[in-house]
């Protein structure tokens, strides 16, 4: 296919249809003919060529978004947010598996326990309508810790990792292969959900010189093992991959055909904007960073895999927030006005099938973070890690119910991409007509995409009737700054036509036997549209618009409108009904569908304007009846068939009237009562650090002796004994190092890693001599500490503690990167020996299945269960944190505070950190034994850590932990209180039976002091 440049709208058409002007692109007849149709050889419910996908002989559209089932490790919420997904207009979602929660060593994998289920993803998804596209690793990156590694796989003794290497293969094979059992039952070809299966992930190695195409043979092999195990495992649906960037062209059939490890449909990632809210982290493969600017990916797809769809597994729906970023990270930047260019520039440059990277972020609880990213992991995403809904979310909403109607996006050419078919040299368009139908598609934008002027022009388009230049009566159609428009010509609305729209097409419905098609432009613009076949139109519902004029021509009824705002509703003699909104109206703008079909049928579909969300809609006995939620008493407005007299909204009868038009109206009271909060206090206090202690037993099972002389991990320590944790199967968030010498050293040198932003604290026989406060950028701490006026007992024996903060394995190869002491050197003696502890039991001894290996350290809170619902604090000392110590050290405060959350509720509650008079403080929050937050305000700037329901209790107590670890003398105290992100009327309830998540103390505990 060519894109032409720099010439006339019209020269370019005739160009490449060699056809008379006023005749179109009849010449394109045969353009999907040219294509081949791919299966995989094992079925043909899953097709793909070079336009789409295909589901059973349909075209699909495929627009999904990213969630991770192990960061909201509640499966009750899972449910809330694949609503939201499939309201939004979405006909897949995609998720990530994570070898390190399924697997806390070698000998176990978990997917049965709580949140290990993942198969009840595919339960939901198959109810609520949703394909799924499995991502199951074993690497996964996701700045997740060691990118979802295991981490007892990161000591170096499975080799380099992402090879062929027979032990790393051997490693993965138990959780990949029983990944892909489960999944397999799930699949398409089954009956199920499950579209695709991704292999591996941006593992972009297949060349060890691409330009001369020499393959990289252990990726190779290793690709290859990884696609025959998910074949020997059940999964017969296509293999994906997802190549890191455009410049590794790797797994293609198209690009190389016939080369090892190949998948079926090649896919690609793009972050186009700043990955990163750290806007100084976002240099190289893109270029340098200019806000709003696209990049071309039409030439790559035409490259690399000219006969799939151009695909992008990933493509940037957010933008995660690093140590070093602004709190609460950066939504300015990647909010609704890059939904809206971004994502409409993928159609502009042809592409069907995108998934969104993250739809919902989450948290990054317990241990699951790498040192690249804090606690919080809300990506500035759609829906918000508090799971809540605002413009960003209803932006990405319009255009995904468009895609899922649009039936002809799926079989496009782009015939032209220039500023010819604008009247403003400041816009242009990308033209994209189907061969078959000749539909057409004008995606516009400003010509400097990073522009945010407002643009008026009008648009040369190619119809059925000829060729325009529209709005042909009055008016213009406007780039309101940052803002991409796709326009349509010949847009189906089932047996009838829209010839054109200078608004965009934001749905469409057959209710009984005839289109509603609702439209939509900013506020204070003018509108036009052309409806074929239509002889008469009349206004039946003005709203605050300027009335239309209608133009009897070209074989229907063209209505144009000065400026429009609200809602409009226009009706044509032929049947066509065509509502017209601006965009806070279509904001509120919903098309539920009655069956849960992912295409959703349009003639089984209801439209809806008013409410906050609208989850789904059935229809029984002439009732239709809505669910979902209600922000602020709202006045609903339904068009559904005659049938349906009367609604209902969750569950409760409204009162319905009808309008002359046909629609249904009512009014739904929000929720207007208050949800009081406990008050933060009556904390216990204990100092969770006697470890420092010189005349502390570390003899009891909570300890192992390091005494390792080498290690199979590629970075050799430089001293001895090896004091790498990993190598001791202890892996998470908090370790300590107790070290003997016997004489009068002088001081000691420490060389520590831990990743960004770690830090740690050393005591001599009891006495605080240093830390390492942290720094966002670097992973490694290094100090030389005196022992100068501490106690050292020059004839007898000293002990040296270390505690380390370890903030999780780096990605990617740098996995293998050790935690723990690099060397320990010192001054005027030697070490006779070393001891670790880590989290309870280590990796061998399971205290936790259900929270799993990343719920917890081996802080004494941790390992002796003080965070734990059931532990008995009644001989602690009262003590609070806004008090705190006046010492360098570690204090548990704990305390009990009940909630009692109305049932027709969905409220989400987060807690607020605050150090008032240092920042030389590392706090740990735990909610009912899950760690919800790591607060370091020396490296980080995160106050605020939502808590989802199910881990916080909404019908009983729940236990507040919150460890305190001063790093300097000065002490340390911190403020917490507890606040209300939102409490809305809602048909998913944030009050159910949870407790299943919160297993209590038990006496194992004591074994770990």
């Amino acid at each position: 296919m060519r894109t032409f440049q720099g010439i006339s709208w019209l020269s370019a058409l005739l160009l490449l249809a060699n056809v008379p002007d006023g005749v179109g692109v009849g010449a394109q007849n045969n353009a999907v003919e040219q294509w081949p149709l791919h299966d995989n050889g094992l079925n043909q419910v899953v097709q793909w060529d070079h336009y789409s996908f295909k589901v059973n002989g349909k075209r699909l559209f495929v627009f999904s978004g990213e969630i991770h089932y192990w960061r909201i490790p509640v499966p009750e919420v899972w449910e809330d947010l694949l609503e939201k997904i499939k309201a939004a207009g979405f006909t897949a979602f995609a998720f990530y598996g994570s070898w390190g929660y399924h697997s806390a060593n070698n000998q176990t994998v978990d997917f049965e326990t709580g949140a290990h289920d993942f198969t009840k993803l595919f339960e939901i998804a198959q109810r609520v309508g949703l394909y799924v596209i499995t991502r199951p690793g074993p690497y996964v990156n996701a700045e997740a810790n060691a990118g979802g590694f295991p981490l007892w796989v990161t000591t170096g003794a499975y080799g380099a990792l992402r090879n062929n290497d027979s032990r790393y293969l051997e490693a993965l094979d138990p959780y990949f292969a029983k990944f892909s059992e489960l999944t397999s039952k799930y699949q398409v070809t089954k009956g199920g959900n499950a579209l695709v299966y991704q292999i591996e992930n941006e593992y972009g190695e297949q060349w060890r010189d691409r330009a001369k195409k020499i393959p990289n043979d252990v990726a190779g092999e290793y690709m290859a093992a990884l696609e025959d195990s998910a074949r020997a495992n059940g999964i017969d649906t296509p293999l994906i991959h997802n190549d890191p960037n455009m410049n590794t062209k790797s797994w293609s059939k198209d690009y190389a055909p016939g080369a090892v490890g190949n998948v079926d449909v090649a896919g690609l990632d793009s972050y186009p904007s700043c990955w990163s809210c750290d806007l100084s982290e976002c240099t190289g493969t893109n270029g340098k960073y200019v806000a709003y600017q696209v990049i071309d990916y039409y030439d790559h797809f035409v490259e690399v895999s000219p006969t799939q769809p151009s695909f992008f597994p990933e493509f940037q729906g957010g933008s995660y927030n690093p140590w070093s970023g602004p709190q609460g990270g950066c939504p300015a930047d990647i909010g609704a006005d890059f939904a809206n260019i971004f994502y409409r520039n993928l159609i502009a440059q042809r592409v069907t099938a995108v998934s969104l990277y993250m739809m919902y972020g989450g948290t990054n609880w317990g241990a699951l973070a790498a040192p690249v990213v804090a606690t919080s992991y809300d990506y500035s995403s759609p829906i918000s890690e508090n799971r809540k809904i605002d413009s960003k979310f209803y932006e990405t909403k319009n255009l995904a119910l468009f895609t899922r109607v649009a039936g002809d996006l799926t079989v496009t050419d782009r015939l032209g991409n220039n500023t010819g078919y604008s009247t403003n040299s400041a816009v242009e368009a990308s033209e994209l007509r189907n061969p078959e139908t000749k539909a057409a598609f004008y995606a516009t934008i400003h010509t400097d995409s990073s522009s945010g002027t407002v643009e008026s022009f009008k648009l040369h388009v190619s119809t059925s009737v000829g060729n325009l230049t529209i709005p042909q009566h009055a008016g213009s159609i406007v780039l309101n700054g940052h803002q991409s428009k796709i326009l349509v010509t010949d847009f189906a609305i089932g047996n009838h036509t829209l010839t054109y729209s200078t608004a965009e097409v934001l749905t469409y419905a057959i209710i009984d036997a005839k289109p509603v098609v609702v439209l939509w432009a900013g506020t204070g613009e003018s509108v036009e549209f052309h409806i074929k076949s239509a002889t008469k139109g009349s206004i039946v519902s003005p709203g605050y618009s300027t009335n239309g004029t209608f133009h009897v021509e070209a074989g229907g009824i063209t209505t144009s409108i000065v400026s429009m705002s609200g809602i409009s509703v226009y009706q044509f003699d032929n049947g066509v009904k065509v509502l017209v909104a601006d965009k806070p109206t279509a904001y509120l703008f919903w098309a539920p569908n009655l069956s849960n079909d992912p295409l959703a049928p349009v003639d089984q579909s209801v439209l809806v304007q008013g409410p906050y969300l609208v989850r789904s809609v059935s229809h029984t006995d002439g009732i239709l009846a809505l669910k979902g939620d209600i922000l602020n008493t709202t006045r609903i407005e339904v068009f559904a068939s005659g049938s349906a007299e009367t609604l209902s909204w969750n569950g409760q009868k409204l009162d319905t009237s009808r309008t002359a038009y046909g629609s249904l109206k009512a009014t739904v009271a929000a929720f207007n009562g208050t949800i009081a909060l406990p008050a933060l206090d009556n904390w216990k206090v204990q100092d969770t650090l006697p470890e420092k202690l010189p005349n502390y037993d570390d003899s009891g099972a909570a300890w192992v002796i390091a005494d390792h002389l080498t290690t199979p991990n590629p970075t050799k320590p430089d001293t001895l004994p090896v004091l790498y944790v990993d190598e001791y199967g202890f892996h998470n968030s908090f370790h300590l190092f107790r070290g003997y010498f016997d004489g009068a050293a002088t001081g000691v040198k420490l060389a520590l890693q831990g990743g960004k932003a770690f830090g740690w604290s050393a005591w001599l026989n009891g006495d605080f001599i240093g830390s390492y406060l942290g720094n966002s950028t670097v992973g490694t701490g290094n100090m030389t500490l005196s022992f100068a006026n501490k106690t050292v007992n020059a004839n007898g024996t000293n002990v040296l503690l270390v505690a380390q903060d370890n903030t999780g394995h780096d990605l990617r190869a740098d996995a293998v990167k050790p935690r723990g002491i690099l060397g320990a050197t010192l001054s005027g003696a030697n070490f006779t020996q070393w001891k670790i502890a880590g989290e309870a039991g280590g990796e061998a001894i399971q205290l936790d299945p259900l929270r799993g290996p990343v719920s917890e350290g081996g802080l004494t809170a941790e390992r002796l269960g003080w965070i734990l619902p059931g532990f008995d604090d009644s001989a602690w000392e009262s003590g609070s944190p806004s008090t705190g110590l006046d010492e360098a050290g570690i204090y548990f405060y704990r305390t009990v505070v009940p909630l009692d959350i109305p049932a027709e509720l969905d409220a989400s509650f987060a807690f607020v950190l605050n150090a008032p008079s240092s920042k030389h403080v590392r706090v740990q929050l735990f909610v009912n034994g899950y760690q919800y937050a790591r607060f370091n305000p020396y490296v980080g700037n995160e106050i605020k850590f939502p808590v989802p329901p199910g881990v916080l209790n909404y019908a009983g107590d729940n236990v507040i932990g919150l460890s305190v670890w001063a790093q300097s003398e000065e002490g340390a105290k911190v403020d917490i209180k507890m606040v209300q992100e939102y409490a809305i009327k809602s048909s998913w309830s944030s009050r159910f039976d949870s407790e299943y998540l919160r297993p209590g103390w038990t006496e194992e505990r004591l074994a770990y002091a």
